[in-house]
C-alpha cells in the first residue's frame, strides 16, 4: 500500500478554502486509471488546487483502515477504483460513518457493460495489467515502433497497421510509441530534404499512412531548441525560415498527390493526434473489409 500527499505550489493564488479541500483517491490497484480521470476533471476548475492523498494497492481490510483513518484525520471527498466487493463495502460503511462524499469513478461504465453483455464482472484488481494476448500485443507493437524509428527497416513497412509521415521535429516518434501503447503498430518515415523516400512506402497495400505537419514559426524554434542542446552550429538550412517553409510545403504536396490525409499537430497534444489517426485507422480499416467483400 502507498500514501503520498501533495500540494500545489499556488495555493496562496486561491481563497484559503479552496487551499484546505481534500480529495482522497483510493485504488486496489496501480491507480492509473483514477488519477488519469480525475486529472481530466480537475483542468476544468481553473481555480481548485485540493490537498491529494493517494491510496493505491489496497488489498486487504487492514490496509483499507489506515486508509479511512486518513480520510477521517482530513475529511473530503473521496473517489475510488475498487472492484473487490468485500473491500468497496468496507469502504463504503466507512465513508458513510464518517459522513463524507464518495464517487466510485467505475460504476457507471461496468453497470453500463454489466446491462449491454448480460453478466457481471469478475470483480477483480488490476485485470489490465494481466499478462494477457493484449500486454503481448501491445510489447509486440512497441519493438515493431522502435525498430521501424526514423524510416528504419523498410523491407517490413507492410507489417505496419499506420506509418506516419513528417519533417523534422513534427512528433512522429512520441506519436508512434504511444499508438504501440494501445497495441498499434506504427512506423515513422522522415521527410528530408533531397533524400528520396524508401520505394517500400509506395508499395504497401495494408497500412494507413498519415501525413503530420506544424506551424513553420513553432518548427523553427524547436528545431533551434534542439541544436542548442546538442551544441550545434545554429546557421542552417534546418532552421532557416524559408528552407523549413518549402519543406513543409513539399510535405502537403507529397500527401496531396498520393492522397494520404494530412494532420496539422500544432496545436495538438500527442494524445489528441494519436485519437485522431485512431479514428483514421478504423474507417481505413472499414474501408479495406469492404474492398475485400
Amino acid at each position: 500500500m502507498a500514501a503520498t500527499t501533495s500540494t500545489s505550489d499556488q495555493q496562496n493564488l486561491v481563497p484559503p478554502v479552496a487551499a484546505q479541500l481534500h480529495l482522497h483517491l483510493v485504488s486496489d490497484a496501480t491507480g492509473e486509471t483514477l488519477n488519469s480521470v480525475t486529472r481530466a476533471c480537475l483542468v476544468q476548475f481553473e481555480r481548485a488546487h485540493p490537498i491529494e492523498h493517494h491510496w493505491t494497492l489496497i488489498r486487504t481490510t487492514g490496509q483499507m483502515d489506515k486508509v479511512l483513518a486518513g480520510i477521517e484525520a482530513h475529511p473530503g471527498l473521496v473517489l475510488f477504483t475498487v472492484v473487490n466487493d468485500r473491500l468497496r463495502e468496507h469502504l463504503l460503511d466507512g465513508c458513510r460513518r464518517l459522513g463524507v462524499k464518495h464517487v466510485s469513478v467505475l460504476d457507471p461504465i461496468m453497470g453500463a457493460l454489466t446491462e449491454h453483455f448480460g453478466q457481471a464482472g469478475r470483480g477483480l484488481s488490476g485485470r489490465q495489467h494481466a499478462l494477457d494476448a493484449e500486454y503481448f500485443d501491445r510489447i509486440a507493437a512497441m519493438d515493431f515502433a522502435l525498430i521501424h524509428d526514423d524510416g528504419q527497416s523498410a523491407r517490413t513497412y507492410d507489417e505496419a497497421d499506420v506509418i506516419l509521415l513528417g519533417v523534422s521535429r513534427s512528433s512522429k516518434t512520441p506519436t508512434c510509441i504511444y499508438l504501440a501503447n494501445r497495441g498499434i503498430k506504427a512506423a515513422n518515415v522522415p521527410l528530408v530534404p533531397g533524400c528520396p523516400l524508401p520505394p517500400e512506402l509506395f508499395l504497401v497495400k495494408k497500412p494507413l499512412i498519415v501525413g503530420l505537419t506544424k506551424d513553420v514559426n513553432q518548427l523553427v524554434q524547436i528545431r533551434r531548441n534542439r541544436l542548442a542542446m546538442i551544441a550545434k552550429d545554429e546557421q542552417s538550412d534546418y532552421i532557416d525560415p524559408q528552407s523549413v517553409r518549402d519543406e513543409v510545403a513539399q510535405a502537403r504536396r507529397l500527401c496531396s498527390e498520393h492522397g494520404w490525409p494530412l494532420i496539422d499537430v500544432t496545436r495538438r497534444s500527442i494524445e489528441e493526434t494519436a485519437a485522431t489517426i485512431i479514428q483514421m485507422l478504423s474507417e481505413h480499416r472499414d474501408k479495406r473489409l469492404a474492398e475485400a467483400k
